[in-house]
């Protein structure tokens, strides 16, 4: 079922019986950011990539965010962690929506790319993408 992008049609979804959820829609901004990055890190198996760089790359991805004020009370971006995005290699893997780009080999380094060039000014980093969903293209920006 596709269900349309429309503002009113968060709005007929929310349940709002429920304080506690509200409360954490707020807190987090949950309807105001514009992209999610999903981070494959701290895996209880690992196999795209060793576990210390898939944490050496989720504790980066924080800092520059928040360094960035992309993140917190008025977010531009949300970020998440991701035990395994079943692409095991060429780890850390990291996928960005709603633009559905999958990157490769996010370092720390690269994830600085992907910060400033994708999550900012809403262009792919081509040299790390690897697959895209053409059905989950967002507008630009």
């Amino acid at each position: 079922m596709v269900i349309p992008c429309k503002s009113n049609t968060f709005a007929l979804m929310k349940n709002r019986n429920s304080a506690p959820l509200q409360k954490e829609v707020t807190a987090l901004g949950l309807e105001r950011y514009r992209r999610h990055i999903f981070l494959c890190a701290d895996q209880t198996e690992p196999h795209c990539a060793p576990k210390e760089k898939g944490l050496e790359a989720w504790e980066y991805l924080k800092k520059r965010l928040k360094d960035l004020a992309l993140a917190g009370p008025d977010p531009l971006v949300y970020r998440s962690k991701a035990n395994c995005l079943r692409v095991c290699a060429g780890g850390p893997i990291a996928v960005v929506y709603p633009d559905a780009v999958w990157y490769h080999s996010c370092t720390p380094e690269v994830l600085e790319r992907i910060i400033q060039e994708h999550l900012l000014n809403g262009r792919v980093v081509e040299e790390y993408a690897f697959a895209v969903n053409a059905r989950c293209r967002a507008a630009p920006g």
